[in-house]
Parts: structure tokens; sequence; C-alpha cells
């Protein structure tokens, strides 16, 4: 159970078969894979890296990216993979915080390693190329010893990886993951739904996060199939056709990208007109515009898709409603950096509605302190996917695992009779009512955000009541009105006054009495984001 070992058993099984590509272009197979990592384990051998020794990565997911991963870790040195979409601030403070010795950058990312790291940080390599630079970029010559390749001796408790969380509460923690962690998490990952030689995954998310590292680069490998990358941010006019090259069968993503689609696609195509609005409503007619839109969207994303993994954060009812009706093969997972990431997943054919699955074979799942009423507490976990602890950071793993290996989640939820769990939301989140009820505001966020108009929003406590700020899409009601003669600007900001009253409305008419919101305030701004594109709560909490 360690990532040199499976990786080797992949090469022997399945060697001939095509491993890692940039969309549109011809993969290397495993067998030639392997050759390039070993030439990279020999540069960072010339370069005096040691086992136990750190390395960074800093750049978009690549094939040159998953190369420098599997040339750290198979050497016994530690992989300390960095979001692109870092601060350079926060990028230093991880730096020298995990003591690196070396990174691999991208070019376009030099600019994020600041002057201030020179000395402690003297060996730079650009993953596009793999060439040593010097401070300034300018590159030397790799002299590659013509040594054989050294045989390291990698132990399945040996940290592989160092992950550095986005901080939705502030600071940013160093996740310690071993070898056996991440081998034993994409090995029972596999048997949530069988994975073949011939599959191909398409990866959008950053290989930083420890989703797309686990599930979406070593889960693949130890089952002979193929990963493609993009040659840029997905945006449509990259994204789409990359899906119609591809053709994958397997794609992992986060609730923001299908839920884009869903509001920019597919609903305005029954809300526009009014007759088909009308129908809309219609449950048995709504079924069957859903499962004609379900077979459009299946050709969008090239037609052989058989798993689209969703996780990171929950996603709307009416959003999954939608994907059941349309027969879209969706499925929805849930875990944490500090868990491999994977606590529970299922398969697109026994997913339940608004749940995350059973939990992954051998691991343990239970609610701690549950209400005798409801069932509900905080998610606790237990097994081999549990991280080793924070680097340099013995108190705070002390807070969150227990003395007998059980991880405190930080999240709450419920777990059914059939084992399936569901998760209400974050624990730190929670608001409490006057009457001593436990108020979700993740649930009353995600009926705002299917709001006409509505981008993202965040429920927050004022004095006692509850008030929603709200960020709408001026462009989008800019758009829609501009026919109009008179001055679009105050028009829109008159508009949006109207929403937010239209919109409490609506948002009181849909949960339960304890979930009304008092206020609804425009929040003219963006808010401030993790790089996984969560809100930084704790900025507007502060605010309050």
């Amino acid at each position: 159970m360690t990532l040199p070992g499976l990786f080797a058993q992949t090469v022997r099984n399945f060697g001939h078969r095509p491993a890692l590509a940039f969309a549109g272009q011809p993969p290397m197979t495993y067998t030639e894979l392997e050759k390039k990592i070993e030439e990279v384990t020999r540069l960072l051998n010339d370069l005096g890296i040691k086992p136990g020794d750190k390395v960074a990565i800093l750049g978009a997911s690549s094939p040159n990216w998953a190369i420098s991963f599997y040339a750290i870790t198979f050497m016994g040195s530690i992989a300390v993979p960095i979001l692109p979409d870092f601060h350079e601030k926060e990028i230093e403070n991880i730096l020298i915080h995990s003591e690196t010795k070396a990174i691999f950058y991208s070019t376009g990312l030099q600019t994020k390693i600041k002057t201030s790291l020179d000395l402690i940080l003297p060996n730079r390599i650009r993953i596009d190329d793999f060439k040593v630079t010097g401070f300034s970029g300018d590159t030397f010559t790799n002299i590659l010893s013509e040594d054989p390749v050294k045989h390291y001796e990698v132990k399945e408790n040996d940290v592989a990886t160092i992950i550095y969380t986005s901080g939705t509460t502030g600071k940013s923690k160093g996740v310690m993951l071993s070898h056996k962690n991440i081998c034993f998490t994409a090995t029972k990952g596999s048997k949530i739904i069988p994975i073949y030689e011939t599959d191909r995954f398409l990866s959008v998310l950053p290989l930083s996060h420890s989703y797309e590292n686990t599930v979406g680069l070593i889960l693949p490998m130890i089952n002979g199939a193929c990963v493609y990358y993009l040659g840029g941010p997905p945006t449509p006019s990259i994204l789409l056709p990359a899906l119609q090259d591809v053709k994958p069968t397997f794609m992992l993503t986060v609730p923001m990208i299908i839920e884009k689609i869903y509001r920019n696609k597919i609903l305005p195509a029954f809300t526009d007109k009014w007759i088909l609005r009308m129908m809309y409503r219609i449950p048995p007619v709504r079924k069957i515009l859903n499962r004609a839109a379900g077979k459009k969207l299946m050709e969008t994303f090239g037609g052989e898709l058989r798993f689209y993994g969703i996780g990171g954060a929950k996603l709307s009812a009416t959003i999954e409603k939608f994907l059941i009706e349309a027969r879209f093969p969706y499925a929805i997972g849930y875990g944490l950096t500090e868990t491999s990431p994977l606590i529970a997943g299922c398969n697109p054919s026994n997913t339940r509605l608004q749940s995350t699955g059973p939990a992954l074979e051998e691991v343990s799942v239970k609610i701690h302190d549950p209400d005798p009423i409801t069932g509900e507490g905080e998610i606790w976990a237990k097994g081999d996917n549990v991280m080793l602890g924070y680097y340099k950071e013995p108190e705070l793993t002390a807070e969150i695992i227990t003395t007998d290996g059980w991880l405190k989640t930080g999240d709450l939820g419920i777990v059914d009779k059939n084992g399936y769990l569901f998760i209400q939301g974050r624990k730190k989140n929670t608001i409490l009512g006057s009457g001593g009820e436990n108020i979700y505001p993740e649930e009353i966020e995600s009926v705002i955000n299917n709001f006409k108009h509505v981008v993202e929003s965040l429920v927050v406590e004022q004095k006692g009541k509850l008030v929603a700020l709200v960020h709408f899409n001026k462009e989008e009601i800019e758009e829609k009105y501009l026919h109009m003669k008179q001055e679009v600007a105050s028009f829109v900001e008159h508009k949006i006054e109207e929403l937010t009253i239209e919109l409490k409305e609506y948002i009181n008419s849909k949960v339960n009495k304890f979930s009304k919101v008092q206020s609804v305030v425009n929040q003219p701004e963006p808010f401030q984001k993790t790089p996984t594109q969560k809100i930084k709560r704790f900025l507007y909490n502060a605010k309050i």
C-alpha cells in the first residue's frame, strides 16, 4: 500500500495502456510514464533531494504535474502541492512552514514565488520542461547522471504529501497524508463503481486538491485507466472541444460547475417563454422535458459518461432533482482533506436525494452525541483514510483526532437505517434559533441560489435575526432589460431592490418558520473565496 508499489503493479498489468495526456494529444503509455518518472527522479537526486525532504509543486494540472508528484513520492520525499490560486503571501508561508527544499513551478506562476525565498529555496524546476532555473528564470543545462535509478524503501506509514487546506475559517493547515492513507482511499474508492483500463478521465479540478489528487489521479492509475488534462482553465471554449475529443467516461467536479450549466443553459430554456414555464410546473411534463434535456447534456459531455462525481460542497436539491429526472449519471461523495479525502460515496445507480451515500468499505462513520429526536449530531469517521495529523501542529491534531482514532469532521448529519449519510451543514456555521433550534445557513442558501439572477449568497445572524447577503448578476439583468429606453444602470439598481423584496417572500415560503430571514441585503461585489471556491464565511461573520 505505497504509491510506488501500486504503480509497479500497474506497469506490470497495463504497461501498454495509455496513461496521461493533454486533451487533443496522443497519451504516453504507463511504460513510457515510468521512464519519465525515472528521469525526474534522477534530476532530484542530482539536486541533492533525499527521502523525507519536502518538494513543492505549484502549477496547473497537467501530465508533468502528475510526473512530478510521482517522482517525489516514489523516492520517499514529501510532495507539497500548492493551489495555483493561493496568494503569493500564502505561498511564501507554505514554503517556509513546510521547509521545502525544491519546487516545481509553472512559468506563468513564477512571479508568485517571492524573491525573499531565494536563499532558502535554491532548487527550482520549471514544470513545463523540467529545466532547472535560477531565481530569475534563467535555465541551466540539466546534466543527468547515467547511474541506474536508486531503489528507495518507501513504507506505508511514511508521509507522502502535505496538503495545505484553503482555510474557510482563516488559517491554512498542513494535512499530512501517508502512502497508506492515499492508497487505501483510492483502492476502496475503486469499489464504488468498476473502473476499467479503457476508461477515460477528464480532469478539470486542480491536482493540488486532495479530491482530484486521490480520486482523479491515483484511482485511475491503479486501474490502468487514462487521464486527460485541459490546456487551460475550464472555460467553455476550452472545455467543450475537450469533451468531444476525449469523450470521457469519468469526471470529477464541484457543484458550481453543474449549477452554472443548469442555471445558465437548462433552466432558461424552460422558463423564458410563458407557455413552457407553465408546462414546466406540471410534474409529468417537467420529467419529460428534463429527460430530453438530460440527453442533450450527455451529448455535450461527449456521450459516453458513466460517472459524474460531485464533491467539495453541498449540491442544491433542485438541481439534484433535475439530474435524477434527466437520468444523468451523477454521484455525490463526501470527505475532507484530512480523510484523503473520501469518507462516503455512491455510484449513479444507488444515489439518494441529498445523501452522500454510505461509508467507504472498512471506514466507520458514527454520529457523535445525536439529538434524541432528530438523530442529528457531529459526523465522526475512523479508518486508514484518516490523516497522520497536521504538520507541526500537535495541539490542533489532538483537537480533531481522539485518542482512539476517531476524526471529528466538524460537519453535522444523520445516518438513515440503510447506512446512507445526509449532511446538514457545518457545525461552526450552525445558527442557534431563539427557541434553541438548529438553523443551517447552507440549506437556506441553497434555496436562495435557485432564485432568478442570484449568483451566490450567504446567510448570517445579525442581532438575533437572520440576514441574507445576496450577490445578484447585474450583467444578466442589464442584458435582459437592455431594450428599455431608460438609463440602464439606475434601472438595474431599482430592479435589484425589487428582487430583494421578492426574494425575501420566496425564501420564507420555502423554509421552516425557524429559518425565515428578516432581511435580504444586496452584496454588490462577489464574496471573497478560498482557492477551492468556498466563501470565506469568517470574513462576513466578523463584519456583523
